[in-house]
């Protein structure tokens, strides 16, 4: 496979008649409900052999399919790479593969629509966090009509995970946090009811995202998590935590994570390398490649590698510009993303230091906007920082939002497991 990015003049029938791909599938693989593509669109083609095309040369060819030079050239023996001629058919070879972690969350809507969404993406996760379920000043749990989605999960071959969060109508609440960890009764019954909710209705394991936690509970919320693992290690539970991204333990609204510590109590550690940019920030990309690598950097000093999930972003932003901090920027999914480009029918424009898709349009009132999101290059380049660091997998925000590309892209990487 690799990935075409459309040109001036191109239709998708055209490149369907490039690469000899059927329309249907380019749609199919590409999540196009339109045909009409737009100059700057990534699209992934999923066939094994590449027609040649003015320009080409081995080298941006092995880039375009992700795969090294070596490789291409041992997998085309009788061809000559000074002598490539458009029309001329190369084989694509297959990329070495690693066994790696899948961790995605899903926000639970309906029964019926949680079974579709976690059965249709079952082969490719490892766990999946349903999401969310809250907890009070007393450690009461709120309910969760979470039974389909968990069924769901262990027919597909998926561990599920009970996703805990001090997430509150009025966003996550640092001061819950505080106060359960600095209070011995509420944290006796928060943990208990989390086993006991854990076992009862059949998860895999606890998933704590507890976000916002202050600098001044850094050693508590570390000492929670000690005495949540014994608890969740004698009911056969796995433990996971959420953290924020950091490249070092000198900014003070990150300071309350102790990376280290942490790290080497839970079973997994997924780092949210993601919302570098956000809704209330000014424009940019929300997973800027040199950021996430430092991140993981950072935390791979700290920790057994095999234990980092490196989250990745199915979304980006859509901001007002010029950007005032009065009109936050609004959350799309990078396919509502693609959609919006194709529909207004302007171009895409992708920076290669961040890794990240962007335009510009105008609405309808005549306000101008910039929109940065991940695209099938994001998935790639995110890939490829997992596999060269030697982590134990990949996390998404979330399933519900999934690429369609993000199957092709993760196996031509990864052996998912399955656990």
């Amino acid at each position: 496979m690799f990935v075409y990015i459309v040109k001036t003049g191109d239709s998708l029938f055209g490149v369907s008649q490039k690469f000899n791909v059927p329309v249907d599938t380019l749609r199919l693989v590409n999540g196009l409900t339109a045909t009409n593509i737009v100059r700057g669109q990534a699209l992934l083609i999923t066939s094994n052999v590449y027609t040649i095309q003015p320009g080409d040369s081995f080298w941006t060819i092995s880039r375009a399919a992700h795969v090294s030079l070596d490789a291409l050239l041992k997998a085309n023996p009788g061809k000559d790479p000074e002598n490539l001629q458009p029309g001329m058919k190369i084989n694509l070879p297959a990329n070495p593969t690693r066994p790696a972690t899948h961790f995605s969350y899903s926000q639970l809507r309906t029964p019926q629509l949680d079974q579709a969404v976690i059965s249709d993406n079952a082969p490719y996760l490892t766990y999946i966090g349903t999401f969310e379920t809250h907890f009070n000043w007393n450690g009461d749990l709120s309910p969760l009509d979470d039974s389909a989605a968990i069924l769901a999960a262990w027919r597909g071959r998926v561990t599920p995970i009970m996703t805990v969060t001090n997430l509150t109508a009025s966003g996550f609440n640092a001061a819950l946090v505080q106060h359960i960890v600095n209070t011995p009764d509420a944290q006796t019954a928060l943990i208990n009811n989390m086993i006991n909710r854990a076992v009862s209705r059949g998860y895999g394991g606890i998933n704590i995202d507890f976000e916002g936690v202050l600098a001044s509970d850094r050693d508590a919320f570390t000492e929670f998590l000690r005495v949540l693992k014994a608890r969740t290690q004698a009911a056969g539970l796995n433990l996971s935590i959420a953290v924020p991204a950091k490249s070092n333990d000198t900014v003070p609204w990150v300071r309350g994570y102790d990376y280290a510590a942490i790290g080497a109590i839970v079973d997994q550690f997924f780092i949210m390398a993601y919302d570098f940019h956000h809704a209330g920030s000014e424009p940019g990309p929300t997973a800027p490649l040199v950021d996430v690598q430092a991140t993981v950097n950072y935390a791979a000093r700290l920790m057994d590698r095999s234990k980092i999930i490196m989250g990745t972003p199915f979304y980006g932003y859509d901001w007002v510009i010029p950007y005032n901090s009065s009109v936050p920027g609004r959350a799309i999914t990078s396919q509502a993303a693609i959609n919006l480009a194709m529909s207004e029918q302007v171009p895409i424009h992708f920076s290669e230091p961040d890794q990240a898709a962007y335009f510009y349009y105008t609405d309808d009132s005549g306000r101008n906007h910039v929109v940065w999101f991940e695209d099938v290059r994001s998935l790639f380049a995110k890939s490829r920082i997992v596999v060269r660091s030697g982590l134990g997998g990949i996390g998404t925000w979330q399933i519900n939002y999934a690429m369609p590309q993000y199957p092709w892209v993760f196996t031509h990487y990864f052996q998912i497991r399955k656990v």
